[in-house]
C-alpha cells in the first residue's frame, strides 16, 4: 500500500496550478482475494464492462471495480468535509454519498451533510448513473469544492441517496471526480475541470497525471501545468477523435514487428478510471494465445522477463508497453492486465487505455488544444 506523498511544485513556473497527490491502496480483488471471498463475489456480481462507453446513455460502471488503485482527497463545503475519490477521466460527474443514503455502501464511507455547509445550496433536479454491476440515485447541488488549494465554487455535484447492492461497499474510495467532457454528463452538469477554467482557477486549460509503478509513491494529478520532469524524453501529441471521452485513433498493435490487433485502425480511450487493458474479445484471445497465456489470461510467472512488448501504432509513433507493466503479479500468480470487451461504434473497435498504459507514460490531457500528450518514462 503506498503512503500519501505530499508533493509541493519545486522546479516549476509559478501560476495557476495545483498538484493532487494519489495514493495507492490495496485493489479490492487483493483485499477479497485475502479473505477468501473472491470467487463468490465474482459470481454474485457479473458485470459489462462495456456499459461505460455506450454512448447516448449516462452510464459510470466501476468496470475496474476489483482492482482499482489510485485515489485522491478533495473537501466540500464549508467547513469543509473529506472524500476519497477516484480522478476518472473516463466520466464526467463529481458524486458522493451523503447523509440522505442509508444503503450500506453510503454507511462505511464518508457522507455529505449539506445542513453543516454554509455554502450549500440546494435544487429539485436529479442524478441516475448506471452502472455495469448496479446504480447510484441522488440530488445534485452546488457547494465549493476544493481541489488540494483551489476553491471551485457553486460547483453542481451529486448527494447520492441510494447505492444499491454491495459493490460500493467494499470500495476503497468514497465517490468518483470525473474528468472527461461535459459532452457526456449526467444530468448537464458542468464537470470541475470546467470550472477551474470558466473561473480562471488554472494557469494553463489542462491537466495531467503521473502513476507510480509498483511500490513507488509520488503518483499525482496536476491541474494548469505540465511537470518538466517528466517531459525530458519529449512530448508527442495526439489530437482527439472525439471530444466526449479522451478518444484517439489508433492504427494498429503489434508484437516483433508483426501486426496482432486493430490491424485495420480503431478507436482508444486513455482512460484513468480503468486499472487493466480493456481491449475487444477476439483481441484478448489473439494476445492471450500469442503470450502463452489461458483463456482466463493466466500466465506463467517463469517466463515473464522473456515477453514481448506490446507495441500501440498511435498517430505515426510508436508506445511500447513491457511484459512488466502488462503482466500483474499477485501472491504467487500472474495474470495478464488485459480484459476482454466489445463496444460497438460507428469508427470500428473500442479499446481502453487504462492504468496499464499509463503508467509507462507521463500523460497530459490539453482541452485548450484537444489532444492528448504522451511522455515516455
Amino acid at each position: 500500500m503506498k503512503l500519501l506523498l505530499l508533493l509541493t511544485l519545486v522546479g516549476l513556473a509559478q501560476g495557476l496550478q495545483t498538484r493532487v497527490p494519489l495514493r495507492k491502496m490495496k485493489s479490492l480483488r487483493q483485499r477479497l482475494q485475502e479473505q477468501g471471498l473472491l470467487e463468490s463475489y465474482l459470481k454474485q456480481h457479473p458485470y459489462n464492462l462495456a456499459a461505460k462507453y455506450f454512448p447516448g446513455i449516462a452510464v459510470e460502471p466501476l468496470e475496474n471495480y476489483m482492482d482499482d488503485e489510485y485515489f485522491g482527497t478533495i473537501s466540500i463545503g464549508t467547513p469543509a468535509q473529506e472524500f476519497t475519490v477516484v480522478f476518472d477521466t473516463g466520466s464526467s460527474n463529481l458524486w458522493v454519498p451523503s447523509v440522505f443514503c442509508s444503503s450500506p455502501a453510503c454507511r462505511n464511507h464518508k457522507r455529505f451533510n449539506p445542513a453543516e455547509s454554509s455554502t450549500f445550496l440546494s435544487t429539485n433536479d436529479t442524478l441516475f448513473i448506471t452502472y455495469g454491476t448496479g446504480s447510484m440515485t441522488g440530488v445534485l447541488g452546488y457547494d465549493t469544492v476544493n481541489v488540494a488549494g483551489i476553491n471551485v465554487q457553486n460547483q453542481i455535484f451529486g448527494l447520492a441517496e441510494t447505492e444499491p447492492g454491495d459493490v460500493f461497499y467494499y470500495t476503497p474510495f468514497d465517490g468518483i471526480l470525473g474528468l472527461a467532457f461535459p459532452s457526456i454528463a449526467s444530468s448537464g452538469a458542468t464537470p470541475v475541470f470546467d470550472n477551474m477554467m470558466i473561473e480562471n482557477l488554472v494557469d494553463r486549460h489542462l491537466f495531467s497525471v503521473y502513476l507510480s509503478r509498483d511500490g513507488e509513491a509520488g503518483s499525482f494529478v496536476l491541474f494548469g501545468a505540465i511537470d518538466p520532469y517528466y517531459t525530458t524524453k519529449g512530448i508527442t501529441w495526439i489530437p482527439l477523435s472525439a471530444e466526449t471521452y479522451w478518444q484517439i485513433s489508433m492504427q494498429s498493435v503489434s508484437i516483433s514487428g508483426a501486426p496482432v490487433a486493430c490491424s485495420s485502425g480503431c478507436q482508444a480511450i486513455v482512460d484513468t478510471g480503468t486499472t487493466l487493458l480493456a481491449v475487444p474479445i477476439r483481441a484478448f484471445r489473439i494476445l492471450s494465445r500469442l503470450l502463452g497465456a489461458s483463456s482466463s489470461g493466466e500466465i506463467s510467472c517463469a517466463g515473464v522477463n522473456n515477453l514481448p512488448s506490446l507495441i500501440f501504432h498511435i498517430n505515426g509513433r510508436e508506445f511500447p508497453v513491457p511484459p512488466r507493466a502488462y503482466v500483474i503479479r499477485s501472491d504467487g500468480y500472474c495474470t495478464l492486465g488485459l480484459q476482454g470487451m466489445d463496444v460497438p461504434t460507428e469508427e470500428g473497435e473500442l479499446w481502453i487505455l487504462g492504468d496499464v498504459f499509463i503508467r509507462e507514460y507521463y500523460v497530459i490531457f490539453d482541452r485548450a488544444n484537444n489532444r492528448v500528450g504522451l511522455s515516455r518514462l
